[in-house]
Parts: C-alpha cells; sequence; structure tokens
C-alpha cells in the first residue's frame, strides 16, 4: 500500500508565486507531487534519503496532503481515508511537566550524532541551543537544523530515516 501525495492549493500556488520559503529541495519534491506516483515512486526518482521528512514538512505547511492510496500489488488506487492519518513528521504530545529524562536523551543524541557525522566542532549551535533548551517545544526547534546537518553527509544520509525516528521517540 503507497501513499500518493497531492498538491494543495497553497502548492500551487507556491509554484507560481515562490513565496513560502522552500528550500531549492522543498521545492523540487513539491514540483514531483503529482497526485500520482506514490512515495516510494518519489523516492526512486529523486533519490532523497530524507524524502518522508521533507513530505511531512510540506504536508503539516500545507503544501500537499494525502490525495489517494494505492495497492501496490495491484495498482487499484482508493481515495484518500476519511480521516486524516498522522502526519509522518509529527512530534508526541509533549509531556506536561517536561520529561527531564526525555530531554536529557534528547539533548545527548542531538550532540552525539553530530559528533559522529559532522565532526567534534561541527554545528555547535545546534548543540548549544539543545542544552539551553527549557522544554520540549524548546528543544523541538532543534530538530530541523539537527537533521539537516546529519543528512549533509554520506553516512547520515543513509541512516536519516532511522535517526529521524530515534530522536522523534523521545523530542
Amino acid at each position: 500500500m503507497g501513499v500518493v501525495f497531492a498538491k494543495t492549493q497553497k502548492g500551487h500556488e507556491e509554484l507560481t508565486a515562490k513565496s513560502g520559503g522552500l528550500t531549492p529541495r522543498q521545492r523540487r519534491v513539491l514540483i514531483m507531487v503529482d497526485g500520482k506516483r506514490t512515495v516510494d515512486e518519489l523516492r526512486e526518482m529523486l533519490q532523497a534519503d530524507d524524502l518522508q521528512h521533507t513530505l511531512g514538512l510540506l504536508e503539516e505547511s500545507g503544501f500537499i496532503e494525502i490525495g489517494a492510496v494505492k495497492d501496490a500489488a495491484t495498482g487499484a488506487t482508493q481515495p484518500a481515508p476519511a480521516e486524516p492519518l498522522p502526519s509522518i513528521t509529527a512530534f508526541r504530545p509533549a509531556p506536561q511537566p517536561a520529561n527531564s529524562k526525555d530531554m536529557e536523551q534528547a539533548r545527548n543524541f542531538i550532540q552525539n550524532t553530530l559528533k559522529t557525522f559532522c565532526g567534534p566542532f561541527a554545528h555547535l549551535h545546534i548543540v548549544e541551543a539543545a542544552f539551553a533548551a527549557q522544554t520540549h517545544e524548546e528543544l523541538r526547534l532543534q530538530f530541523d537544523p539537527w537533521f539537516h546537518a546529519v543528512v549533509q553527509t554520506r553516512e547520515g544520509r543513509r541512516r536519516a530515516e532511522e535517526l529521524r525516528t530515534m530522536l522523534l521517540k523521545v523530542i
């Protein structure tokens, strides 16, 4: 079963107006979303390891939406489910009060993965901001910069989805 994304009205407007502040990679993915290709087909065409994350950002920003679900075995397309599916990059509900153990794990994970994939002194501003965060919401502001820093490396691109999933469990 493959998810098929389609552009929303906002997505179509973004292609002509270029006012949404999308990165070139996000814009390229938005262009390729046509309401017919599944996520797997897009992944093959774009050869992007962070495609799931990019699609999630476009979906959360309202540029795309799930248009249909395609059965991989038969090729039959079904309309999108009536109830919205959970976003593929959605953070879990933030615990109130903040869970200090999860926050510490997230901080250490951010620090260790940046050190491992980017080098011991690379992106220290992300690490500093993560350690300065007092709430899950503040810590989540470092997710995108962390992810983009990691996927700039060859090994980080290979493990992007695995690392993203691991951090989303505690952030």
